[in-house]
């Protein structure tokens, strides 16, 4: 993972739920939600754990618009460009449409290679075969301007996931990178499930679930 990450993917693949354990685990200093398409299940919301752990959330401007369905973004957006001292998880929102707010980081990202990251969950059904994921790889990059770089496995039914969901996904991820030269970079499993022993594509990425609430 560079100094700088974005993540992309289809609606609901676990983007933000990603960014929040990345940024935690990682000991980033800046999560950077970019999500003004979805107001359910952004990164912001989880606040409280974030700041416990040393990460600052950059987002909306706007004083208690947690929730708020408006596309307002601070101007601090751009701030970890400029500070070559730390690092940043980048939260966009969903398919194409969210990507388009890569073109503000276009210039920035040329100076500086970044990290592009597509999440996925075959799960989706829009998202569950290797043509499916290859035509969003294309809408994605076309929208935001810049290439994606890796990507990241997050096959999962909530918490009915088990270890043959996962290899389930890894498949069709395989068939991606066999065809886009895109590697397999972070496999993610819920905590409840997680088995050392188990082989996974990539780093395990053990999620702990900040943004699912208990009864979903």
């Amino acid at each position: 993972m560079r100094r700088l990450t974005f993540l992309t993917g289809y609606f609901g693949s676990g983007k933000s739920e990603i960014a929040v354990n990345l940024a935690i685990h990682d000991k980033v200093k800046y999560l950077v939600d970019l999500d003004v398409i979805n107001p359910y299940f952004r990164s912001r919301e989880a606040d409280t754990p974030l700041r416990d752990a040393g990460v600052t959330v950059i987002s909306s401007p706007l004083k208690d618009a947690i929730y708020a369905d408006m596309p307002y973004l601070s101007k601090d957006v751009f701030k970890p460009f400029f500070d070559p001292s730390v690092q940043a998880v980048f939260d966009l929102g969903g398919n194409d449409l969210g990507a388009t707010l890569l073109r503000q980081y276009r210039d920035l990202a040329a100076a500086e290679p970044v990290d592009l990251f597509l999440v996925t969950n075959i799960y989706r059904d829009d998202t569950s075969t290797p043509e499916s994921l290859i035509a969003l790889i294309a809408a994605i990059e076309a929208a935001g301007g810049i290439k994606i770089t890796g990507l990241i496995n997050n096959a999962n039914l909530l918490r009915d996931t088990t270890y043959e969901e996962i290899a389930a996904g890894e498949a069709v991820l395989t068939a991606v990178a066999a065809q886009t030269g895109l590697a397999i970079i972070y496999t993610c499993i819920q905590e409840a499930i997680y088995d050392p022993a188990k082989k996974v594509a990539g780093t395990p990425l053990v999620l702990k679930l900040y943004l699912r609430k208990y009864w979903l």
